[in-house]
């Protein structure tokens, strides 16, 4: 008998969430395209990160559109069951170190052995977002405090750009009894500075309520930040993990507030966009708490 698998079938309206909102609101963004997507995938089986194989990339005799064939890994994606659910009481002290090690080994990957990716330098990174908030016509105290606070504080590129996975956060993650399972969702991958994908983790919107406990409303950052060294022998930038804290929560808040440009317009006259939209001032009031020294 053959062997069988349980499948999943990425499809193109299959997005991150992260990569989809911060297009829809007009921002430039670079989404890999499905194909390059599992080309990527494929191209970090070597490295330990843990994922789904790919089986299959969808061709046009396929007829059934673009996209890729996956294995499916058993286990749990949304914040809310993980951080609450008895089921994972057991596992959620072990996650943030779990999850430091885990972006130790993507940033460690060489670039040599990388399909094409997009590079996002800092400065390019801050630019567009500037561009972006000036085209809204709307002006928010709070982000253009921000904005000046980034400008005065911003650090040297780095010399070298490294792997970023660019959402990894609780939501794109699989985990199970024994810990973090997958990381999916790599479409806004990138080369760039891994201090974005520690600062991202730890962002308000991604504690799900759990505001006292900034990795993923799992733990604190000193975890995160221990295994990231043990496992990648790199010392820890705190104040430029601070900044990309800083310009992740702006980048955030700019994506929901894109938002209110499709629901009046009614290009989406879905309750959904104007849901999204309110988060605006969600991102205020992080950017106010880190303004004031709040963890």
């Amino acid at each position: 008998m053959s062997k069988k698998y349980k499948i999943l079938i990425m499809g193109a309206s299959y997005g991150s969430l992260l990569g989809t909102k911060l297009a829809l609101a007009g921002h430039s963004t670079h989404l890999i395209c499905l194909p390059a997507e599992a080309d990527l995938i494929r191209a970090l089986v070597p490295s330990g990160v843990p994922l789904p194989s790919v089986i299959h990339t969808l061709v046009t005799e396929d007829g059934i559109g673009d996209g890729f064939v996956m294995t499916r890994i058993e286990g749990q994606t949304i914040p809310r069951k993980i951080l609450r659910d008895a089921e994972f009481a057991a596992v959620r002290p072990r996650l943030v170190t779990q999850f430091g090690t885990v972006l130790a080994a993507i940033h460690a990957v060489p670039i040599a052995s990388l399909p094409l990716l997009p590079l996002r330098p800092l400065g390019t990174t801050l630019t567009k977002l500037q561009s972006r908030y000036q085209s809204m016509g709307r002006p928010s105290p709070v982000f253009e405090l921000a904005f000046r606070w980034l400008l005065d504080h911003q650090p040297a590129e780095l010399a070298h750009p490294s792997l970023v996975h660019g959402d990894f956060r609780n939501g794109n993650l699989i985990i199970g009894s024994d810990g973090l399972r997958a990381v999916l969702d790599w479409e806004v991958g990138h080369l760039g500075d891994p201090a974005e994908d520690l600062a991202w983790l730890c962002l308000a919107p991604w504690r799900f309520g759990q505001i006292d406990q900034p990795v993923g409303g799992l733990g604190p950052r000193e975890d995160l930040f221990s295994a990231y060294q043990a496992a990648s022998g790199t010392a820890i930038d705190r104040e430029r993990i601070r900044y990309w804290e800083a310009l992740g929560s702006l980048r955030w808040g700019l994506g929901c507030a894109g938002m209110n440009d499709w629901f009046a317009s009614g290009r989406d006259p879905t309750v959904e966009r104007a849901m999204i939209a309110r988060r605006v001032s969600e991102s205020e009031l992080d950017l106010m708490r880190f303004f004031a020294g709040r963890p």
